[in-house]
């Protein structure tokens, strides 16, 4: 396809936002992620929620949300379904009672969307979704990984030996070679922990830890630039938790922690991943049942929209 025939949303100008079919950005449906450059595709899976769950609900309401997002970014003025050809390819099959079994799912589904070519840019469902998306997106060799969470997830087991929930994603990645800890930065991490070394294995394995309290110390832009260079020129995956921000503008999360940041910070922050490779990105934990008036999926809309523009921008660059 050509610029001028890429996938387009509905026009809420034409047809209201409750109105029709409801897709991510009111983009068509498509079987497959054959001819699209970014894929937009949800996992509603929670099987590694450890407490609260309900973030396999997340795709459905982040979608019903994202009707809000309009064509153009206000600021950027980038207009992404100009850049890059992007359309919502459904839900990845999975399976809510079988947790190795969703995870071989997930798998599946993502290495069908990396093999047609495309750059997945998921919604959850809780972060262990993050660790099958990136055996698909990492198969040809590790990535490095901006993170944005209020919890590092690289614990190592739960319940007597369990080794896959939320809270150990990335210990698995990069034990399985998936992840580069050399070139993953985790930003906005807080709240109580389970021991006082909690976080060593984190940081011994090459991670750079940005907690809360030294976020408030520096600028979005400090912070960003940091984040960039560890990241460099390679292959990186962006992994936004929605319990980043604070509970109080995103309730609808598995496991808030007070402190985090305004929905403005979190804005500022993705915004400034221009020039990063990214070959995929997701938002998670978006749990609905615990939502107050869809505010917490808006939040989840709206960073997708803002992953999107930039993930856009580089398509069309590497052209």
């Amino acid at each position: 396809m050509t610029a001028g025939t890429f996938h387009q949303p509905v026009d809420a100008a034409e047809v209201p936002r409750f109105a029709g079919h409801s897709t991510f950005m009111r983009l068509p449906a498509v079987s497959d992620a054959t001819g699209l450059d970014i894929a937009l595709v949800g996992i509603p899976w929670d099987g590694g929620t450890t407490n609260r769950a309900g973030a396999r609900h997340g795709p459905r309401e982040v979608r019903n949300q994202s009707s809000l997002m309009r064509r153009v970014h206000h600021v950027t003025l980038t207009e992404p379904f100009s850049l890059a050809n992007i359309a919502d390819v459904g839900d990845i099959s999975v399976n809510p009672i079988d947790l190795l079994d969703g995870l071989k799912r997930i798998e599946t589904g993502m290495r069908a969307i990396v093999d047609a070519g495309a750059i997945p840019l998921s919604v959850g469902g809780d972060h262990l979704t993050t660790l099958p998306v990136m055996r698909a997106v990492a198969a040809g060799g590790s990535v490095g990984m901006i993170h944005f969470d209020a919890h590092s997830d690289t614990n190592d087991t739960y319940f007597g030996g369990n080794p896959y929930t939320h809270g150990t994603p990335f210990r698995r990645a990069i034990e399985e070679g998936l992840l580069d800890p050399n070139r993953t930065v985790q930003i906005g991490i807080r709240g109580s922990i389970y021991a006082t070394d909690e976080h060593d294995w984190a940081r011994a394995q090459g991670i750079r830890v940005i907690y809360m309290e030294e976020f408030l110390q520096r600028s979005v832009g400090d912070v960003m630039a940091e984040a960039r260079a560890i990241a460099g020129d390679g292959p990186t995956y962006v992994s936004f938790d929605i319990d980043c921000i604070d509970p109080s503008m995103a309730p609808g999360t598995g496991t808030p922690e007070i402190g985090g940041f305004s929905t403005r910070e979190a804005q500022a922050l993705v915004r400034q991943l221009g020039g990063v490779r990214i070959v995929g990105a997701d938002v998670v934990e978006v749990a609905p049942p615990f939502d107050v008036a869809g505010m917490t999926a808006l939040a989840g809309a709206t960073i997708l929209f803002e992953l999107l523009c930039v993930i856009a921008e580089g398509v069309a660059a590497r052209r």
